[in-house]
């Protein structure tokens, strides 16, 4: 019977997208204004771009975001992203227009192969599109696209992609009724 080895685990084929110095400046940068209690949201944003992050007008950041990439990183026009969230993106996030991200929300771009005794880093992109509401405290999985309008409820974890103008609850999230807008 094999077993997981984490001594043979390798994941020098893996680019972060930046050299050491970068990464190292961006880690102080994100520890002291990005994931602080610093309210300011326009200076967190400067700051994500001077970083390489792609990011709309009307974007609200608050406090204890943390970021693992910026440069891995699109924000459309105004998105809100709630305190505590973190954006794990070893891979390429894209968040479009009108998201809200609300607080401890997680956005997972890695995982490992449990199978494998190596337990390989795998990884997968996460495309949020346009009126997506993320719940707080939810999860949404490597590889995953919550497509238009779709909501993942509080608590839920999302394996696979959500379909536009539903509603999703649970771990796995399944689908549980349409989104309705009242006028």
């Amino acid at each position: 019977m094999t077993t997981t080895d984490l001594s043979k685990f390798n994941n020098s084929w893996y680019d972060p997208g930046a050299n050491a110095l970068k990464r190292l400046s961006w880690y102080c940068v994100n520890a002291v204004w990005i994931n602080s209690a610093f309210p300011i949201s326009g200076i967190k944003v400067m700051l994500l771009r001077m970083f390489g992050a792609r990011i709309g007008k009307g974007v609200v950041i608050k406090p204890h975001v943390n970021i693992k990439y910026p440069w891995k990183l699109t924000i459309a026009d105004h998105v809100w992203i709630g305190e505590d969230v973190w954006i794990d993106n070893l891979t390429q996030v894209v968040i479009e227009e009108n998201v809200c991200i609300s607080q401890g929300a997680l956005l997972l771009c890695g995982n490992h192969n449990y199978k494998k005794e190596t337990f390989d880093l795998v990884l997968g992109e996460i495309k949020l599109e346009k009126g997506v509401w993320i719940g707080a405290k939810s999860t949404v999985c490597p590889g995953v696209t919550c497509h238009s309008h779709a909501v993942l409820t509080v608590g839920s974890v999302a394996t696979s992609n959500l379909e536009a103008y539903k509603i999703y609850q649970g771990n796995p999230a399944q689908l549980i009724r349409e989104r309705q807008f009242m006028n």
